[in-house]
């Protein structure tokens, strides 16, 4: 079974507003082995709203909006349904009594304008709210199945699982959704799926998706059977071949980020870190510092910008930086070297490179970076020539290196 969510409400078509019930629902409805095909943020405007609706029954059996069911004239998601399915609007006293009551429990005297919550699309069941005013309502039409939900996440998610899981649990056929997510360093998404392409066109089922970031790239293979074995069996059929193809490009089988993965070999071979940066400014020392343990590997940094502070900090001497200049493979390695010596760590990293927008020369254009490491067995600094804005270079520039320190840890370079 496959299902759609819309999302209602004006406000979430606004930069300061972002829909997480989706993400949540999407959780809990994988988890029933139902495949969202479709999700759609629809402001508050009743023909749009209601031809989201017979959009998505014309393609999926489960729907579920959320939001739009509050006592105010733009909350419009229970007119939209019912002009979608060409029902009436049937008033219900009882829930008009039981939401005074509510407000008089808390000594407050229910506005008229709330009564239009007490309304219920024809032939809807009614969803109880026990967190909020607004009650939810369960329809079903033509062998699918609605659900209109409050846009509250507390609300929403005690509803969804009180109310709608039980119910969808008897009516979703055995099926189960299982994942993979390999990730993979140095390589660039065209060359990548042009290797992998024959693999995984093969297949409709696993799905296949790629995704790319800086100096990331994140394979999602997705299967959907009726039992976890098979699933499974099929995910090896096809991440098997994927992976002898790529090797030790892939750093991560389960999703987890390269800092993750890197500070695990970190901790087996019972060794530290430090780092010194020029052009990242501590975005490298904040990538390792943002894993959960990594006070145990992980002892410092050195964010030298200026000349002085290189000299200064990391005893990079005068000569390299006037016959090298900042940006080059001899600076690189001297910070790399310092930043060990200073820090008594195993090994440290360096970053150096033109960020941009400004600073680039014929020499050495934007994007010109050069990456050291040095450790018990030597050093060595790679140069790399990214191309983008100042976030995309400084974020590359991480990525490499780490992915460098990987490569060392794992007696791959």
């Amino acid at each position: 079974m496959n299902a759609e969510i819309v999302a209602v409400g004006s406000e979430m078509l606004t930069p300061q507003r972002v829909d997480t019930n989706s993400l949540y629902l999407t959780g809990e409805l994988n988890n029933l082995g139902v495949e969202v095909v479709g999700k759609y943020v629809i402001g508050d405007h009743l023909e749009r709203l209601a031809s989201a609706v017979r959009l998505a029954l014309s393609r999926s059996e489960i729907v579920i909006l959320s939001g739009g069911l509050g006592p105010t004239e733009d909350d419009l998601t229970r007119d939209a349904v019912a002009l979608a399915l060409d029902r009436k609007l049937i008033y219900h006293p009882e829930i008009a009594d039981a939401l005074e009551q509510r407000f008089a429990r808390l000594n407050r005297k229910m506005a008229e304008v709330n009564k239009r919550q007490a309304f219920l699309i024809e032939g809807a069941g009614i969803l109880p709210n026990d967190r909020g005013t607004a009650p939810g309502q369960w329809l079903e039409e033509s062998g699918a199945v609605l659900m209109l939900l409050p846009g509250p996440p507390h609300e929403l998610k005690a509803m969804f699982e009180r109310q709608c899981l039980p119910r969808l649990a008897r009516l979703v056929p055995p099926q189960v959704i299982r994942t993979v997510e390999l990730r993979v360093a140095g390589m660039g998404e065209s060359d990548l799926d042009q290797l992998i392409a024959p693999v995984y066109k093969k297949y409709e089922n696993p799905a296949t998706t790629i995704l790319a970031a800086a100096g990331d790239i994140q394979i999602h293979l997705r299967a959907r059977c009726a039992t976890q074995a098979e699933a499974d069996a099929l995910l090896v059929e096809v991440a098997g071949p994927i992976e002898l193809l790529l090797g030790d490009r892939i750093y991560s089988r389960n999703g987890e980020s390269i800092e993750a993965v890197v500070g695990d070999l970190l901790r087996k071979n019972h060794a530290t870190v430090s780092v010194a940066e020029s052009c990242t400014g501590g975005m490298l020392g904040e990538r390792f510092t943002q894993v959960p343990g990594s006070s145990e590997y992980f002892v410092g940094g050195f964010i030298t910008y200026s000349n002085e502070m290189k000299i200064e900090l990391l005893g990079v001497t005068p000569e390299i930086l006037a016959e090298h200049g900042a940006v080059s493979k001899e600076t690189a390695e001297a910070m790399a070297i310092g930043a060990r010596r200073r820090t008594n760590s195993t090994y440290a990293l360096s970053i150096t490179g033109v960020a941009g927008p400004d600073g680039g020369s014929e020499a050495k254009p934007i994007g010109t970076t050069h990456i050291g490491l040095a450790g018990p067995t030597g050093t060595e600094v790679l140069k790399r020539q990214f191309i983008g804005d100042r976030a995309r270079i400084r974020s590359f520039a991480s990525q490499m290196a780490l992915d460098l320190l990987r490569r060392r840890l794992s007696g791959r370079s």
